[in-house]
C-alpha cells in the first residue's frame, strides 16, 4: 500500500501544464554585448520544407501545422493567419504529429539529448516533455489509436525505438529498431500491441509481448526472399494483421507473417506508381496509395486482401479503382485528404473531397531558396529557386503578390537600384532575364480586366554565360551592370534603355560573388571572389573601350589577382608556441599554472604547419578600403574573417600566387559552423551573418573598421533548420525596418528590427506603375532552349558566316577573272587568224607557248602563295625589338643581311623535348640535301654560257613577276618583303621556262609516235610483273596501319615543332656567322686605323717623294650598327642640351635679320671634324710635320758620317715598314671582302634549303588541318572502344567472382552430402546389429516433419501429442504397402519402445540434423541453379560486347583508312634534280605535266628492290629445284602403292583359299563373334531369377507380421491418448485450486496490513 501510495504522489496530474516561456529556445546574447535580446522580432513565414517526407498535420477543417526551420507554424488557410511555436533546445525540430481526438500535437525535436514536447491544441500550451528517448534527432513519431501511448524511433548513431507513456512522462519500453535509418513507426490500428517500422533496406513488426521478466518489445524482421531488398517509405497495416507496403519501383507488397506473400502491380506488369511510393492509408474499407509521381490512386481492399501468387514469380495483377493526379512527388496524405505535393515548380497543399475537384489553396517555392532581394523603394522582395519561378511578396502585409515560371531554375536575382519596377534574374543556363513589376490596374485600357494586383512583365532577355549565373551586381552609379557563372566569366553591361553588352573578362575560378566599391571609394571597381580560394579586382569598363567586332573579351582591362594562402595552421602554431611559453615564465616565477593532462608532455614538437591540398573555397566577403577586403572562408580555413590587400608585384600567372591576409579576427564558434552570409544595417550599425547551421547572428559595430574587439561579442538565434538551413540569403528592408533570411530548407522569414516606439502605424506597399508605352510593346521572345547559343558563340558564329561570305564572293570574284582570260584567249586566236600567214602562228607552237605561260603563271602564282603565307605568318611573331644587320663589302658592292628572327610559336615549345631523338635523322637529310644543291649548281655553271644571248627574255621574266607581286600586294613592307625573298626564286623558274623554249624546236621533233612502245620498256614491265614484291604503298587497298604508323594530331605538332625549331636554329646560326663578320670588320678597320696612324708616323720620317699613297680607311654603314641610333650617353645628351641652348641665345638677337636664316643654315651644316675624316687627318698630320720641319731647322747642324749612315739605314727601314704596312692594310680589305663573298655563297645555298623547309613546313599545316578536323571523331571512336575495353574486364571479373561463387557452391553441396553421409553411418553405428526396432527407427530418422531448432527439440514430443486428438478423428490407416511409412509417421514418434529411450531421443534429434542438412542442401542448390543462370546471361552480355569491341575496331580500322586516304591526296611539292629523274619518264626531252603515274624511291630502296629482284631469281630457281625433288619423289611413291596393292591381293587370295580348305566357304568371323553364346552370363540370370522367388516368398510374411504389430500399435496409442486426457483435466483442476488458494492468501494479508 506505501508503494501504491508513492506511486501515487509521483504521477503526474492531468491539470499540469508547462510555461511556454520556460520552455521555447529564445535568443542568446553574450554577457557584454549592448543588444538586447528583444533585437528581432518573428513576423511571417514565406516558405515550406517540401523535403521532409512528412511535414504536414491536419488539426482541424481548416488548420494545417508544418515545421519551417527552428518552429511550428500553425497556419488557418482560409484567414491565412499563422501562430509558430518554437523548439525548446534550439537544435531544430524532427518531426511532428497530432493526436488522434485532435487534442494535443507532439514535436520530436533535434540536437544533442532532443526533447518530445507535448502541446495542447488549439491553446498552444506545452503539457509534456518527454526526455532521454534518443541522443542526436528524432525521425518519426505516432500515437496510438487510443491515444494513450506514444511511439518515437531516433536517428544514427542509436536509431531507438521508444514507446512512452506520455502523459506521466514515462518510457514504457525501448528497443534498437535496426542498424539504418528508420523512416517511420506506426501503432497498428486495430491491435495496439502491435507496431511496425521501416526505414533502408528493411521492414520490421513489433509487439509488446508479456515475458516473465515483464513487457517487452519483440521485433520480426520481414524477410524480402525472392523479392529485391527496397527502401520502403510508406506502409499500412490491414485490419486482418497483414501489412502492405511500397517499394522504390512502384509495386506493392502484401506482408504475412513476416514473409512476402505477393507483390502487386498493374495489369501488363505496369508498376503501381511511376517511382517510390511514399504512403498508403486505409480508410472506410478502401485503400490508397500515394506515389512520388503525383498520383493517388484507390485499390480493391478484398482482392489486396485475397490476393495469392498464381505463379512462381509471385506477381499478381489487379487495376486501380480510381485515381487522381495532384503533382510530381506527393509527399503526404492524411484520412482527411490533404496532400502535401513536391515538384519542379511549386509546392501545393491540396484540398481533396471525394465530391469535389482539387482545390490549391497555398504555393510556395520547391527546395532551397537560391536567391533574395528586397526593393528600395517600397516592401516588396523577390525570390527564386531551381524550381522554376520567381515570386514577388509584399512582407508588409505577409502575402505573395505574383508568381512567374520559366523553363531554368533561378540562381541568382537582384534588384534595379535605379529602376523601382526592374529585377535582374540569373538561371541555371546562363541566362540573364530582366523583369519588371507594375501595377496592372494603372494599364491603359487593361484596368478592368486586371485580376492581380501585381503582374510582371518579361523586359528583355539575354544568355552571356555557357553555365550557370551564380551573381549579379550593379554599379553604385547605375551604368554598369556585372553578372558572374560557373564557367568564370564575369560579362559586362551598359545601362540604357536596353541593356548592351560592353564585353566580358575570365577569371580563375567559378564565381562565387560579385560586390562593387561603394561611393566613398575613389575609383569604380568590382570585386571577384571565386570558389576557388581566388579574389580578383578590375574596374569598371566603360562602353566602347573594347573593339566588339570580332569578340566581347576584354584583353586590356588592369586586373588584380589575390589567390588565398591558408595561414590558419601557422596562427595556431604561433598561439601554441606562446601558450607554453607563458606557461614557462608562470613556472619561473614560481607560479601555480593549471595544467591539463594533455599539456603535461612538453618536450614533444609541434605539429607541422598544415597546408589543404585543395583551397577552401571562398563563401562571401566586403570592401574595407579601396584595394582592401574582408574574407569569410569555408572547409579548414573557417572560424576567422581575413583581411586581405591586392598586391603590387607583376606576377603573372594568378595559379602561382600565395597571398597571405595581414590581419585576421577569430570568430566564435564558427570552425565548423562558418559565415555564408553577411549583410550589414546601416542606421542601427549591425553586422548580420548567416551561418551554416541555419542560425542568425548580429555583431555590433561600434568603430568604422572592423576589430578583434569589435567582433567579440555577438546576438545568436536559431533560425532555420539546422542540418540542411543553410542560411541563403540576409537583406534589410528599404527603411531597415525589417529583416528578411531565406535558407536551404525552403523558408522565408521575415522579422522586425525596430521597437515599438518606432513602428510606423501603417506599412502599406506601393506597387510601381506600367512604364508609359507598355500597353504597345509586343513580348518579348524568350530563351527557351538551355543549348543556345552565348552572346560571345553567337558573335563567333556571326564572325565566321562574314568570313565564309567574304571568301565566296573572292571564288565569284576568280571565276570572273577566269571568265574574262577566257575571253581574252578567244580574241587572240581570233588576231592569230586575222594575220597574213607568215605571220601566224602554228598551231603546234602556238599550244605549246599556251602550256609554258600557263605553267608560268602556275608557278608564279603558287609562288606568290606561298610567299604570302611566309609574310602573314612571320609578321605574328616578328619581335619588333630585332635589328636587321647588313654587312658590307669594302672593295665591292656585295652585301649580306641577318635573317628577320621569328619567335618559335608557344604551342609547340612545349614539344620541343620530343623533337630531340628525331635529330640526328633531320641533320643527315639537309646534309645529303646540301650535297644535292651542291651538285646541281656545278650542272647550272655550265649551262649558264648557253643563255647569256637570252638576257632580255629572263628580265622580262623577272619584271613580269615583280609587277604581279606588286600588283597582288600593295603594302610597302609586304613589297620589300617580297622583293628581297622572292627574286632568286623568280629566277629560277624563269630560267626552267627558258630552257624549254630553247630546246623546245629540236625535242619536239625528236618525240615519239603515240603508240610507240620501247622493247625494252615492254621487257622490264614483264619481268616486273613476274617477280613483283610488296612495296607497301599507302595506295594499296591492302595496306593496313599499325599502331606505331598511325598519324595524330600530337605527331603530327612534333614533327611541325621539330621543323621550325631547325629553321630557327639555322636562321640563328646564320645570324651569328654574319654578327661575327660585322664585328671581324669592326676590328679590321680598328686595326687598319692604328696601321694608318703608324704609316704616318713613319711617313713623317720620310721625304714626301718616297710617300706611298695611304688606303682609306673603311666606314661602317648606318645599318651595319642599327643597334647605335637607339644609344645614347650623358655625353650626347650634354651636346644636345648645349646645342639647343646656342640655338636659343642666337634666335633672339638674329630673329630679325635679313641674313638669318643663311646664317643659321651655314652655321647648323657645318659638320663636326671626326676621328674618321680623312681630311681632318691630312690636316693634322701635315700639322704635325711642319712642326718637326720646323724643330729640325733650328737645331739643324752638318752630320757626321757615322749619322748619315744611320740615317741611311732608318731610310731603309722605314721605307720596308711603309711598304709592308701598307700591304698589310691591303691584304686585310682582301681577306674581308673573300670572307663575305664566301659566307654571302653559303647563305644563298641555305636560303634554298630554308625554301624547301618551307614548302615542307606548309604541307605539314595543310595534314594538321586534316588531323584536326577528324580528331574528334577519332577521340570519340577511341572513348568507345575505352568503355567497350572496361566493360569487357568488368565482365571477366564479374564472370570470374561467379564461377568462384559456383564452385563454393558445390563445395558446400559436396560438404553437406558428406555430413548426410555421416549422419546415416551415426545413426547405423547407433542402431549396432540385431536391433529389433531398427525398421522402426529408420522410419522415424525419414519422417517429414517442420523443422524446429535445438532447443524445440525436448518441447516436440509435448506438441505432437497436443496433436493426436486430430489424428483420432481420420479415417482408418490403410494396410497396403504405398502407406505404410505414413503410418509410422503419424504413430511412430508418439510412443518410445522401452528400453530405447536414449536411442529414441538420439533418433529425433538426427532426424531435426538431417532435415535441417536437407534444407541447407536444397537452399544451396538454389543458390548455385540462380548463380549458374546469371553466369549464363552475363556470359551472353560478355559476347555481345565482345562483338561491340569488334565492330567498333573495325570502325576504327575504316577510319584510319579513310584518313590515310584524306592526307594521301593533299598535293605536295617534291623537288627534284634532272639527274634524279629517270630518263625513260622525259617526253621529248622535256618534263612531262603529269607524274601520277610514277614513284619516287630513295637510293636505298631503290638499291634493296634491285638487290630483291636478284634475290627473288635465285630463289625461283631454288623452287624449282624442290618441286623437282618433290615430283620424282611422288612418281616413286605412287609405284610403291601399287606394288601394296597387288601384295594386298595376293594375301586376300590366300586367306580365301585357306577357309575353303577348312570350312569349304568363306566364313565373316566378325559377324561369328557377335552371335556367339556367354555361358557364364546364362548362369547367373538363372540365379538371379531363384533369388527373386526366395525373397518374394519372405517378404510376403513380414507383411502379414507388420500388420498384426500395426493393429496393436493403434490399440496401445488410444489407450496412451485417454491417459493423457485424464491428466489434462487433473491439471486445470489443480490450476483453478491454486488461483482460489493464492485469492484467499492475499485476502487475509491484505486484512492483516489494515
Amino acid at each position: 500500500s506505501q508503494k501504491r501510495l508513492e506511486e501515487e504522489k509521483k504521477k503526474i496530474p492531468e491539470t499540469f501544464f508547462y510555461t511556454y516561456e520556460d520552455v521555447y529556445s529564445g535568443p542568446y546574447a553574450t554577457d557584454d554585448t549592448e543588444i538586447s535580446t528583444d533585437l528581432l522580432t518573428f513576423k511571417h513565414s514565406f516558405g515550406y520544407d517540401c523535403t521532409r517526407p512528412v511535414n504536414l498535420m491536419i488539426m482541424d477543417r481548416h488548420t494545417v501545422g508544418y515545421i519551417a526551420g527552428n518552429q511550428v507554424v500553425l497556419q488557418n488557410l482560409r484567414t491565412k493567419y499563422q501562430k509558430y511555436v518554437r523548439s525548446s533546445r534550439g537544435g531544430g525540430i524532427g518531426f511532428i504529429t497530432a493526436h488522434p481526438d485532435k487534442e494535443y500535437f507532439a514535436v520530436g525535436e533535434k540536437g544533442i539529448k532532443p526533447n518530445i514536447v507535448i502541446y495542447t491544441y488549439p491553446s498552444v500550451r506545452p503539457y509534456r516533455i518527454l526526455r532521454g528517448g534518443t541522443e542526436v534527432a528524432y525521425v518519426f513519431g505516432d500515437f496510438n489509436r487510443t491515444g494513450t501511448l506514444l511511439a518515437s524511433v531516433g536517428s544514427s548513431p542509436d536509431y531507438m525505438l521508444t514507446i512512452w507513456d506520455w502523459k506521466q512522462e514515462e518510457t514504457l519500453l525501448r528497443s534498437k529498431a535496426f542498424a539504418q535509418d528508420v523512416y517511420k513507426v506506426i501503432f497498428s490500428a486495430e491491435n495496439e500491441e502491435h507496431l511496425t517500422t521501416a526505414g533502408s533496406g528493411h521492414i520490421r513488426f513489433w509487439k509488446m509481448a508479456l515475458t516473465l521478466t515483464g513487457l517487452k518489445l519483440q521485433g520480426a524482421l520481414g524477410r524480402f526472399g525472392k523479392t529485391a531488398v527496397s527502401d520502403i517509405l510508406g506502409f499500412v497495416e490491414l485490419p486482418d494483421g497483414k501489412v502492405v507496403s511500397g517499394t522504390e519501383w512502384g509495386n506493392l507488397l502484401l506482408w504475412e507473417g513476416g514473409l512476402i506473400k505477393v507483390e502487386l502491380c498493374q495489369v501488363g506488369h505496369k508498376p503501381c506508381h511511376e517511382g517510390p511510393v511514399s504512403q498508403l492509408v486505409f480508410d472506410e474499407g478502401d485503400l490508397y496509395s500515394v506515389g512520388k509521381d503525383g498520383v493517388i490512386r484507390m485499390w480493391n481492399f478484398e482482392v489486396v486482401d485475397t490476393a495469392d501468387p498464381v505463379d512462381a514469380t509471385g506477381i499478381v495483377e489487379m487495376e486501380p479503382m480510381n485515381e487522381l493526379w495532384l503533382g510530381k512527388n506527393v509527399s503526404s496524405i492524411s484520412p482527411n485528404w490533404r496532400a502535401q505535393v513536391c515538384n519542379a515548380a511549386e509546392f501545393l497543399f491540396c484540398f481533396v473531397l471525394q465530391t469535389h475537384d482539387p482545390e490549391r489553396v497555398c504555393t510556395f517555392h520547391s527546395g532551397r531558396i537560391e536567391a533574395i532581394s528586397v526593393s528600395p523603394f517600397t516592401c516588396l522582395m523577390a525570390t527564386t529557386a531551381l524550381d522554376r519561378t520567381v515570386r514577388i511578396y509584399d512582407f508588409g502585409s505577409n502575402s505573395q503578390l505574383s508568381v512567374i515560371k520559366f523553363k531554368q531554375g533561378g540562381t541568382a536575382l537582384t534588384w534595379a537600384p535605379a529602376v523601382v519596377s526592374l529585377i535582374a534574374v540569373g538561371f541555371e543556363d546562363g541566362v540573364v532575364r530582366l523583369i519588371e513589376v507594375y501595377d496592372p490596374k494603372l494599364l491603359p485600357g487593361h484596368g478592368e480586366q486586371a485580376s492581380e494586383s501585381v503582374e510582371i512583365n518579361l523586359k528583355q532577355v539575354f544568355k552571356p554565360h555557357a553555365a550557370a549565373v551564380t551573381a549579379l551586381a550593379y554599379e553604385q552609379k547605375g551604368d554598369v551592370f556585372a553578372t558572374g557563372s560557373k564557367d568564370r566569366t564575369v560579362f559586362f553591361f551598359a545601362i540604357e534603355d536596353k541593356y548592351k553588352p560592353i564585353g566580358f573578362i575570365c577569371v580563375p575560378g567559378p564565381v562565387q560573388a560579385l560586390q562593387w566599391s561603394p561611393p566613398s571609394h575613389d575609383k569604380s571597381t568590382l570585386l571577384i571572389l571565386c570558389e576557388n580560394g581566388f579574389a580578383v579586382q578590375v574596374p569598371a569598363p566603360l562602353p566602347g573601350m573594347q573593339d566588339a567586332m570580332t569578340t566581347y573579351h576584354i584583353t586590356n582591362l588592369p586586373t588584380q589577382y589575390f589567390h588565398f594562402y591558408s595561414i590558419k595552421s601557422r596562427v595556431k602554431q604561433e598561439k601554441e608556441k606562446a601558450r607554453l611559453e607563458w606557461i614557462k615564465q608562470q613556472k619561473e616565477m614560481g607560479l601555480e599554472v593549471e595544467e591539463t593532462e594533455e599539456e603535461e608532455p612538453e618536450e614533444e614538437p609541434l605539429p607541422a604547419i598544415y597546408i589543404p591540398e585543395e583551397p577552401s573555397p571562398i563563401l562571401c566577403g566586403f570592401y574595407s578600403a579601396p584595394g582592401k577586403f574582408w574574407l569569410s572562408l569555408g572547409g579548414y580555413d573557417s572560424g576567422f574573417l581575413y583581411h586581405c590587400e591586392f598586391s603590387r608585384d607583376g606576377e603573372e600567372d594568378p595559379e602561382k600566387r600565395k597571398d597571405e591576409p595581414f590581419e585576421l579576427i577569430p570568430m566564435e564558434n564558427t570552425n565548423d559552423n562558418p559565415i555564408h552570409q553577411i549583410s550589414f544595417c546601416t542606421s542601427k550599425s549591425l553586422m548580420f551573418c548567416g551561418m551554416q547551421d541555419g542560425s542568425l547572428r548580429a555583431y555590433p559595430l561600434s568603430d568604422k573598421d572592423l576589430s578583434v574587439y569589435s567582433l567579440k561579442d555577438y546576438w545568436y538565434l536559431n533560425v532555420h533548420d539546422n542540418d540542411n538551413g543553410q542560411i541563403q540569403g540576409i537583406c534589410c528592408s528599404h527603411d531597415d525596418g525589417y529583416l528578411i533570411t531565406c535558407g536551404g530548407d525552403g523558408n522565408i522569414f521575415t522579422f522586425e528590427l525596430w521597437s515599438e516606439e518606432e513602428l510606423p502605424k501603417e506599412l502599406k506597399v506601393i506597387i510601381p506603375p506600367p512604364r508609359s508605352g507598355l500597353e504597345k510593346e509586343k513580348a518579348t521572345e524568350d530563351i527557351k532552349d538551355p543549348d543556345a547559343y552565348t552572346i560571345e558563340e553567337y558573335k563567333q558564329k556571326k564572325e565566321y558566316e562574314r568570313k565564309m561570305k567574304e571568301a565566296e564572293d573572292k571564288k565569284n570574284k576568280k571565276r570572273q577573272e577566269l571568265s574574262a582570260l577566257r575571253q581574252d584567249f578567244i580574241f587572240l586566236l581570233q588576231k592569230n587568224q586575222e594575220l597574213p600567214k607568215h605571220m601566224q602562228l602554228h598551231g603546234e607552237v602556238h599550244l605549246a607557248f599556251m602550256r609554258v605561260i600557263y605553267l608560268y603563271r602556275h608557278l608564279l602564282l603558287k609562288c606568290c602563295y606561298i610567299l604570302w603565307f611566309c609574310v602573314i605568318w612571320d609578321s605574328r611573331f616578328q619581335d619588333p625589338l630585332e635589328f636587321t644587320y647588313t654587312v658590307h663589302a669594302i672593295q665591292s658592292n656585295h652585301q649580306i643581311s641577318t635573317y628577320s628572327l621569328l619567335t618559335v610559336s608557344e604551342k609547340y615549345t612545349q614539344d620541343k623535348k620530343h623533337g630531340g631523338s628525331k635529330w640526328a635523322v633531320l641533320k643527315k637529310k639537309w646534309t645529303a640535301f646540301k650535297e644535292t644543291e651542291q651538285a646541281k649548281e656545278k650542272i647550272t655553271q655550265k649551262k649558264k654560257h648557253l643563255h647569256r644571248g637570252n638576257d632580255n627574255h629572263l628580265n622580262l621574266s623577272v619584271i613580269c613577276c615583280l609587277t604581279f607581286i606588286s600588283v597582288c600586294f600593295p603594302e610597302s613592307k609586304i613589297k620589300k618583303y617580297m622583293f628581297r625573298r622572292c627574286e632568286m626564286t623568280v629566277h629560277l623558274y624563269a630560267f626552267c621556262l627558258e630552257v624549254q623554249l630553247y630546246f623546245f624546236p629540236t625535242r619536239y621533233k625528236s618525240k615519239p609516235r603515240v603508240n610507240f612502245e620501247n622493247p625494252r620498256d615492254t621487257e622490264e614491265i614483264k619481268e616486273a610483273q613476274e617477280n613483283i614484291g610488296c612495296y607497301r604503298l599507302k595506295t594499296a587497298t591492302n595496306y593496313t596501319l599499325t599502331e606505331d604508323d598511325r598519324i595524330s594530331t600530337k605527331k603530327k605538332m612534333i614533327q611541325l615543332a621539330t621543323l621550325e625549331n631547325l629553321i630557327h636554329r639555322m636562321k640563328v646560326n646564320m645570324n651569328k656567322e654574319i654578327v661575327c663578320l660585322r664585328d671581324l670588320k669592326v676590328s679590321i678597320i680598328d686595326e687598319i686605323k692604328s696601321l694608318v696612324k703608324e704609316v704616318k708616323s713613319i711617313q713623317a720620317c720620310l721625304d714626301v717623294s718616297e710617300h706611298l699613297p695611304i688606303p682609306l680607311i673603311p666606314q661602317l654603314h648606318p645599318d651595319e650598327v642599327p643597334e647605335k641610333i637607339v644609344e645614347y650617353n650623358s655625353d650626347v645628351l650634354l651636346k644636345f642640351k648645349e646645342e639647343q641652348e646656342a640655338k636659343a641665345k642666337l634666335k633672339e638677337p638674329l630673329e630679325g635679320c635679313p641674313s638669318f636664316r643663311a646664317f643659321k643654315h651655314v652655321l647648323l651644316q657645318t659638320p663636326p671634324v671626326e676621328e674618321g675624316d680623312p681630311m681632318a687627318q691630312a690636316g693634322d698630320a701635315s700639322a704635325v710635320v711642319t712642326e718637326e720641319q720646323q724643330a729640325f731647322v733650328m737645331e739643324k747642324a752638318e752630320p757626321t758620317e757615322m749619322e748619315l749612315e744611320i740615317l741611311k739605314r732608318e731610310k731603309i727601314k722605314n721605307l720596308y715598314l711603309q711598304e709592308t704596312l701598307i700591304k698589310k692594310i691591303n691584304t686585310l680589305v682582301i681577306n674581308f671582302d673573300a670572307e663575305l663573298r664566301l659566307l654571302r655563297h653559303q647563305k644563298l645555298k641555305m636560303d634554298m634549303q630554308l625554301k624547301s623547309a618551307d614548302l615542307h613546313c606548309i604541307t605539314c599545316c595543310e595534314e594538321l588541318l586534316i588531323l584536326k578536323k577528324l580528331e574528334i571523331h577519332e577521340d570519340f571512336l577511341e572513348e568507345q572502344i575505352d568503355a567497350l575495353i572496361n566493360e569487357q574486364e568488368d565482365m571477366q571479373s564479374k564472370l570470374k567472382s561467379y564461377l568462384a561463387q559456383i564452385e563454393d557452391r558445390k563445395c558446400e553441396i559436396v560438404m553437406l552430402q558428406e555430413r548426410e553421409k555421416a549422419l546415416y553411418a551415426s545413426f547405423e553405428a547407433s542402431l549396432g546389429e540385431d536391433n529389433e526396432f531398427a525398421d522402426f527407427l529408420t522410419d522415424l530418422l525419414k519422417q517429414e516433419v517442420e523443422y524446429v531448432e535445438k532447443e524445440e527439440v525436448g518441447r516436440e514430443a509435448d506438441k505432437e501429442n497436443e496433436n493426436e486428438e486430430k489424428d483420432d478423428e481420420k479415417p482408418d490407416l490403410k494396410t497396403d504397402e504405398e502407406n505404410c511409412g505414413s503410418e509410422n509417421v503419424a504413430f511412430g514418434d508418439s510412443i518410445c519402445p522401452e528400453g530405447t529411450y536414449d536411442l529414441f531421443l538420439n533418433t529425433i534429434q538426427l532426424r531435426q540434423q538431417r532435415i535441417g542438412i536437407e534444407k541447407a542442401l536444397e537452399e544451396e542448390k538454389k543458390v548455385a541453379a540462380d548463380l549458374k543462370k546469371e553466369y549464363n546471361a552475363l556470359a551472353l552480355k560478355a559476347k555481345e560486347v565482345d562483338t561491340s569491341l569488334d565492330t567498333a575496331n573495325r570502325e576504327l580500322e575504316a577510319f584510319q583508312w579513310e584518313k590515310l586516304h584524306r592526307l594521301n591526296e593533299l598535293y605536295v611539292v617534291v623537288p627534284l634534280r634532272l639527274h634524279q629523274v629517270i630518263q625513260d619518264c622525259l617526253v621529248d626531252g622535256e618534263m612531262p605535266r603529269d607524274f601520277s603515274h610514277t614513284l619516287v624511291f630513295t637510293n636505298e630502296s631503290l638499291q634493296y628492290l634491285k638487290k630483291r629482284i636478284v634475290d627473288l631469281r635465285n630463289e625461283k630457281i631454288m623452287q624449282r629445284e624442290t618441286h623437282k625433288k618433290a615430283k620424282e619423289q611422288h612418281k616413286q611413291l605412287l609405284q610403291d602403292k601399287k606394288e601394296m596393292e597387288m601384295e594386298i591381293q595376293q594375301l586376300e587370295e590366300r586367306c580365301n583359299l585357306l577357309m575353303m580348305e577348312k570350312f569349304g566357304r568363306l566364313v565373316d568371323f566378325e559377324a561369328v563373334q557377335a552371335h556367339s553364346v556367354n555361358i557364364p552370363m546364362e548362369q547367373m540370370k538363372v540365379r538371379i531369377m531363384e533369388k527373386e522367388y526366395e525373397h518374394f516368398v519372405e517378404l510376403k510374411e513380414w507383411e502379414e507380421r507388420i500388420v498384426v504389430l500395426q493393429h496393436q500399435l493403434a490399440k496401445l496409442t488410444r489407450e496412451n491418448t485417454s491417459k493423457l486426457h485424464q491428466m489434462n483435466r487433473f491439471c486445470h483442476e489443480k490450476h483453478q485450486l491454486e488461483t482460489e488458494l493464492e485469492s484467499l492468501t492475499t485476502g487475509q494479508v491484505s486484512l492483516l496490513a489494515f
